[in-house]
């Protein structure tokens, strides 16, 4: 079958990609980045979103079986926000149901909510009531939570910051739960979603769920980091990833971010959860010791 991917020269897109061509599939890419490196060669053909041009975004989904969509921004930069992202997604999809797609695969978020105060979480839920209410295809909207490996953000640069600084501040007590989930098992688990027929919603969770605090302490010594974690007001948090953000030129965190984690939206609160295989405190202990080496750059990665 041929079937397109969003972001296939990207992170969570590259692993679904790399995965279809296992299987034998053809595989295309819709990406903002037409001309960036392709890891796959000319086995992944690249092509515009063309947001702006529904007619040849519909014509570039032509004889695609199933639509796998992994964009989407963490933050509203240079520009580009949520609610702009929202919009796109809704040409994209009504683009896939005019070329005769027959599924769409969708990468939310948990605890995702199109009356959230959290411009995250709310376009993620605009878009969940968008596909449901879509008529002539079929849909899979999958729930991760947060996403590891060794080429991600949020571990890397939490391990990061741990291997470099004596000091690291938690924003509170570190006591909200979080559910890692393998990148590849979300991959395993899209590409098993689009081998269905009946719509399906569910969170898709690492098996393990973790504090904040607990996380940050495992990642501590599977890297062997020696630095003092201390809980701290949000402010003061705040104020100290604002000071690592001009240090590294990105945006480490938000105070939207550090409000999403306090409220537990990072851990699944549903009973329709799929769960990877990979254990979180297995893979850091293989690969402490390459994790947080270098700095993930947000910005330099998708805006540059």
């Amino acid at each position: 079958m041929q079937h397109t991917v969003t972001g296939a020269t990207g992170y969570t897109g590259r692993y679904i990609a790399g995965l279809l061509l296992k299987e034998g599939h053809q595989v295309q890419s819709l990406t903002g980045h037409p001309s960036r490196d392709n890891p796959f060669g000319d086995r992944v053909k690249l092509l515009p979103f063309n947001f702006d041009n529904p007619d040849a975004l519909t014509e570039s989904l032509q004889a695609t079986d199933t639509l796998f969509n992994t964009y989407w921004i963490r933050v509203s930069h240079r520009g580009r926000t949520h609610e702009q992202c929202v919009e796109q997604t809704k040409t994209m999809f009504d683009a896939a149901r005019d070329a005769g797609v027959r599924r769409i695969v969708h990468v939310s978020i948990t605890n995702a909510d199109p009356d959230s105060d959290l411009p995250y979480f709310r376009g993620k839920g605009q878009l969940e009531e968008y596909l449901r209410n879509l008529d002539g295809i079929s849909h899979a909207i999958l729930r991760p939570t947060v996403l590891y490996s060794l080429e991600d953000v949020l571990l890397n640069n939490m391990a990061w910051t741990l291997r470099r600084f004596p000091i690291v501040l938690m924003p509170g007590r570190g006591n909200y739960a979080l559910q890692p989930l393998f990148v590849e098992d979300l991959a395993k688990l899209a590409v098993e979603a689009a081998k269905r027929e009946e719509n399906l919603e569910q969170d898709t969770v690492g098996p393990e769920v973790y504090s904040y605090k607990y996380l940050l302490r495992a990642i501590r010594a599977n890297t062997g980091a020696r630095c003092l974690i201390l809980p701290a007001p949000k402010w003061l948090a705040y104020a100290a990833s604002k000071a690592l953000s001009l240090l590294t030129k990105d945006i480490v965190i938000t105070k939207d971010e550090i409000e999403g984690l306090s409220r537990n939206l990072l851990a699944s609160r549903s009973e329709e959860l799929t769960m990877g295989d990979t254990w979180l405190s297995d893979w850091l202990k293989q690969n402490g010791a390459e994790l947080g080496r270098a700095y993930a750059n947000e910005v330099k990665r998708h805006y540059r």
